[in-house]
């Protein structure tokens, strides 16, 4: 059985390791022992509610309780940009127009924005192959929202996620080889291993003005808004849960950046609150279930099928969340009520 839980100090070794399994382009987790260190000791600080809001950084690993072994890991900051400017590109529209000329022209241009200031990110997704089966990458992903569902009050009012940009097969990308390069004039591997330990050289040497999109490579436009291979999957999931791409693109490689309002999220409303029972679960979806306690979250994927109220869990799945008979747990199908056929009761706490 896998279970998704916070993040610890003892935790370093397992992180390390799955950080350097991940190849450029993910900034937020680097193989960077000592900044790994730090980030599990703020996360342990998060969860127990005593880190300043400002460095607030809830980092989750998925253990499998059969051996220990984290097999993946998944983060939410709890808001960018107040500590250090957070980037992105806006992609908008410029007009150019003549009479005279007779000329009625509309031009695609990038606007470096501060937009996704104080926002908060779903970040440090990263599943381990042996892992990728299942609803392993289900539970990893989407067992973030259950948390920010239950505790909305520690978030802004947008939530957002950077998706890993498009990549030739040898690692390059062709919108840095066709626009960052000509102004940080080093490779995209650097200025990616730079922006994970200080993003002050950004501001130093990022262009301030507007840039037409026609001036950049054919490879460039077309890699504008697409989605690295690998991240493909992940992109899936977060669309499944209410997040959508609005026209905002990471800096360095033109990912896209997905974002939605905390409110519209699918967890905040098709998750419910329940009181667990012991026993044989009886038949049902293929469900989130998790801890109601910020400190010692914990969620696993489960057939469920709540009723009145209750869900049935076998014991060894209670055993897994730390939970007692009696106490409430909140549960979400993992696919949207639409996608699965079915819908959530009005006034009743049933999948049906």
């Amino acid at each position: 059985m896998l279970i998704v839980r916070p993040a610890a100090p003892t935790d370093l070794d397992a992180v390390l390791e799955l950080a350097r399994q991940i190849g450029p382009g993910m900034t937020t987790l680097k193989a960077d022992r000592g900044a790994l260190e730090r980030r599990l000791e703020i996360a342990s600080a998060s969860f127990a509610g005593t880190a300043a809001p400002i460095e607030c950084d809830y980092l989750f690993v998925m253990e499998d309780c059969a051996t220990g072994r984290v097999g993946g890991v998944c983060a939410i900051k709890r808001s960018v940009g107040l500590d250090e400017p957070f980037y992105s590109y806006r992609l908008g529209t410029m007009i150019h127009s003549s009479a005279e000329a007779n000329v009625f022209a509309q031009m695609q241009a990038l606007y470096l924005s501060y937009d996704m200031t104080g926002c908060a990110e779903l970040c440090s997704l990263y599943l381990h192959p042996d892992y990728r089966q299942g609803l392993n990458g289900k539970l990893l992903s989407k067992s973030r929202f259950l948390f920010i569902a239950q505790f909305p009050e520690l978030f802004s009012e947008r939530i957002f996620a950077e998706m890993r940009g498009y990549q030739d097969i040898d690692g390059s990308s062709p919108f840095w080889e066709s626009l960052g390069r000509h102004f940080f004039k080093m490779d995209f591997q650097a200025a990616d291993d730079m922006c994970g330990r200080d993003k002050a050289f950004i501001s130093q040497l990022m262009p301030r003005h507007p840039l037409y999109t026609a001036l950049l490579s054919e490879e460039a436009r077309a890699a504008i808004g697409k989605t690295h291979v690998d991240t493909v999957p992940a992109r899936r999931l977060l669309e499944q849960e209410g997040l959508r791409y609005e026209g905002y693109l990471d800096i360095f490689d033109g990912g896209p950046v997905l974002q939605a309002k905390v409110g519209d999220l699918r967890a905040s409303r098709e998750s419910m609150r329940v009181v667990a029972e012991a026993g044989t679960a009886l038949a049902g979806v293929d469900a989130l279930v998790s801890t109601t306690s910020m400190r010692d979250f914990r969620v696993i994927a489960a057939r469920a099928a709540p009723e009145g109220g209750r869900l049935v869990l076998p014991p060894e799945q209670l055993d897994a969340l730390r939970c007692a008979p009696g106490e409430e747990v909140v549960t979400m199908p993992v696919q949207p009520a639409r996608a699965a056929g079915i819908r959530k009761q009005e006034n009743s706490a049933t999948f049906s």
